[in-house]
């Protein structure tokens, strides 16, 4: 079989979503500049081996898929475009601050909801827990990651994600092709350029859209939501979910940014003979600080009883403590139900493929202290998170 030596066209990757769905249905166009202008990054600042063209391209085949999908099922779901979304709660902070963690916590509430990892993929209304085993759609899914697990051990303590994991909602503004998660995973200066020009407006409406179809089923329970991607419109956000509640975590940045090189690195080992050590340090160094600063800028315009802040080593030392701290704040409910849920999840996150196991510098992506520190000063003056080791 010849390698592939290109991501593809947008023609081609959508006649490919259109001919494993079985539908034509894009919906409005704007989400191909975007495209458009990723594929020629791609093209022109990246150097993709054929695994990583390959592997490109299936995701932003995905991407193409899941839009279908959504387009589909809000013509046979017209009620979902009715759901309320009241409150919802956005956790956001730099990647590897206890993002993931703390959001699996909150999810455990059985008066909230997430997003789980296969309804990001394939959206439609929530089916029936019970009934997620035997659906052929899940049981792909999920043999998928259990085939990237078992073929990337370390990286299970990492991020562990299965099929039923609630994850981060990047997927649904991957839809409208407007995602910081290209830049975490590639060397796209070209893409990056055009994305921090653009208002993130219309992809959120989309973001709401997809959240509003798949809690059909279950409209009375408050969105528990993660990623890192809102540090960069916290102000789009806030005009489509005006009511939303905002979680930001925090850690030593230098930890955060060394762990965050490692992730990216280990997510895109053999993609890219480009995005690697000293240029994937410095791409995510100023994709971090760039993400710090605008979300410090758009905060401070807003009312701040609508943000609660977590400190990492809060949240390591006391998981159940710090989540009734942000129940509090936000003066919800914490009663011995949720505390049990919680205390369940969070045992559960200590246990087996999923007990967290990592190991980085910076100096394997040719960053410094120094280097860190003179692109965050604003931040830790401001928040003051305390110094961290780097172990995950």
């Amino acid at each position: 079989m010849t390698e592939r030596i290109s991501v593809g066209t947008i023609a081609d990757l959508q006649a490919s979503a259109a001919q494993l769905t079985g539908l034509s249905d894009f919906g409005d166009v704007s989400y191909r500049t975007g495209l458009t202008t990723l594929l020629d990054s791609y093209a022109e600042d990246e150097e993709l081996t054929p695994l990583g063209c390959k592997i490109k391209r299936a995701e932003l085949r995905g991407a193409l898929v899941a839009r279908l999908l959504s387009e589909a099922a809000w013509t046979q779901y017209p009620a979902s475009a009715d759901v309320p979304i009241e409150r919802p709660i956005f956790v956001t902070g730099l990647p590897r601050t206890g993002t993931t963690a703390l959001h699996r916590l909150l999810c455990a509430d059985p008066a909230a909801q997430g997003l789980e990892q296969w309804l990001c993929e394939v959206p439609q209304p929530r089916p029936p827990r019970d009934s997620w085993p035997d659906n052929p759609i899940f049981q792909h899914i999920q043999h998928g990651f259990e085939q990237f697990h078992a073929a990337n051990p370390e990286f299970a303590g990492v991020h562990y994600i299965a099929a039923d994991t609630v994850e981060e909602c990047w997927q649904l503004l991957r839809q409208s092709a407007m995602s910081i998660s290209y830049e975490s995973l590639a060397h796209v200066p070209g893409y990056s350029a055009w994305l921090a020009r653009q208002n993130w407006t219309p992809a959120y409406a989309r973001h709401r859209r997809n959240l509003q179809l798949i809690g059909l089923n279950d409209a009375g329970k408050r969105w528990v939501l993660k990623n890192p991607s809102h540090l960069f419109a916290l102000d789009a956000l806030l005009a489509v979910y005006p009511d939303a509640l905002i979680v930001q975590t925090h850690r030593d940045p230098r930890v955060a940014v060394a762990s965050s090189c490692s992730l990216s690195a280990l997510a895109t080992r053999g993609h890219s003979t480009r995005f690697v050590g000293g240029t994937l340090g410095a791409d995510q160094l100023d994709l971090l600080a760039r993400g710090a600063a605008l979300f410090a800028a758009s905060r401070a315009r807003h009312d701040p009883d609508r943000f609660v802040d977590v400190q990492y080593e809060d949240l390591v030392g006391d998981p159940v403590g710090t989540v009734a701290g942000v129940y509090a704040a936000f003066g919800l409910p914490f009663d011995e139900q949720v505390r049990a849920a919680v205390t369940a999840e969070d045992a559960a996150s200590r246990a087996g493929a999923r007990a967290p196991a990592h190991r980085y510098t910076l100096a394997d992506f040719g960053l410094t202290g120094a280097d860190v520190d003179a692109r965050f000063a604003d931040y830790v003056a401001t928040h003051r998170p305390a110094p961290g080791t780097m172990d995950g």
